[in-house]
């Protein structure tokens, strides 16, 4: 694991070196949108809805749209917000761990000791263990304000951040207004239902049998020659990856127009516009048809249902 943050726990006089680490990862096998006809990989350009251009990535400015207005909002004006570069993870009360409804957590990661000594992180460890207790913390993630629950998690630190009261919507639906009648056998019965049903809840006893078998189908159409060649079809683009990439490539293109004498860039712009043959698919069964990571299917087509069972007993 690489760390994504390096800082300290601070509450009072006590600092608490660590190492943050993301604690969860996506598992699902990602895929790529290509034409169904030549497999050919499907790419997506930003154009403008007013000049039908294509807009480099350094030209795009955020917006905020209020129903009848929009509000551009530039870098500069970003850049202008005070940005949160703190590295303490700042206590700010010791709370009851019940008191935590799950519906606030959002993401969460480990804590590292980063120091020579750890008996700092351990002390802090078995004080919030045995005492029940969850801190509350604010810290500084990616130049914003999160706060966040500071718990154990088996024998480390977990920080979770937590979602602001105002983004936790309100349960309000009127058919629970009327009062409805369950007799005591209803209500036993179901009772009943339940304590036949209960267990301890072991994750490890769960499996994503729609990823299973996605990997299944995978495989087997590898092992029968059913793929083509990645780089045949999808070819070597580079994808866009921000304003300095494009700021590069925009100076060595002028560069090369100014040695030219003035008529290059013109040409270049004509040859960007024209698409490049792209040689013809052909059949491979080494090249993995599940690798990358680019935009799936599931924003054109409706996504498959998603099945999960117990591994068998």
């Amino acid at each position: 694991m690489r760390a994504v943050w390096k800082g300290a726990v601070t509450f009072g006089l006590v600092n608490v070196p660590v190492k943050l680490y993301s604690a969860t990862e996506d598992h699902d096998v990602s895929l790529h949108q290509v034409h169904d006809k030549d497999g050919g990989r499907i790419r997506y350009q930003r154009v403008c809805e007013i000049d039908g251009e294509v807009v480099p990535y350094q030209h795009i400015d955020k917006a905020y749209d209020d129903g009848d207005r929009t509000v551009i909002i530039t870098d500069e004006d970003l850049k202008s917000l005070p940005a949160e570069r703190s590295r303490e993870i700042e206590v700010v009360e010791f709370v009851p761990t019940e008191q935590i409804d799950p519906i606030m957590f959002d993401r969460s990661y480990y804590l590292e000791p980063d120091s020579a000594s750890n008996k700092a992180y351990v002390l802090l460890r078995e004080a919030l263990e045995s005492t029940e207790r969850t801190a509350v913390v604010r810290m500084a993630l990616r130049q914003k304000t999160r706060l966040a629950a500071l718990r154990v998690f088996g024998d480390v630190l977990m920080v979770q951040t937590l979602r602001w009261s105002d983004e936790v919507r309100e349960a309000k639906f009127p058919a629970l207004d009327e009062p409805a009648k369950i007799t005591s056998k209803e209500l036993e019965l179901s009772k009943q239902l339940i304590e036949s049903l209960s267990s301890d809840f072991d994750p490890e006893e769960f499996v994503d049998e729609y990823q299973q078998e996605l990997r299944t189908l995978i495989q087997a159409k590898l092992e029968q020659g059913d793929a083509i060649d990645t780089a045949a079809t999808f070819g070597e683009q580079p994808e866009e990856e921000g304003g300095e990439v494009i700021d590069l490539m925009e100076a060595l293109r002028q560069s090369i127009a100014a040695k030219r004498g003035g008529g290059g860039a013109a040409e270049d712009e004509d040859a960007e516009k024209k698409p490049a043959k792209k040689p013809a698919a052909r059949k491979s069964t080494a090249k993995g048809a599940a690798k990358g990571s680019s935009k799936g299917d599931d924003e054109e087509k409706p996504a498959a249902k998603r099945r999960t069972s117990k591994k068998a007993g």
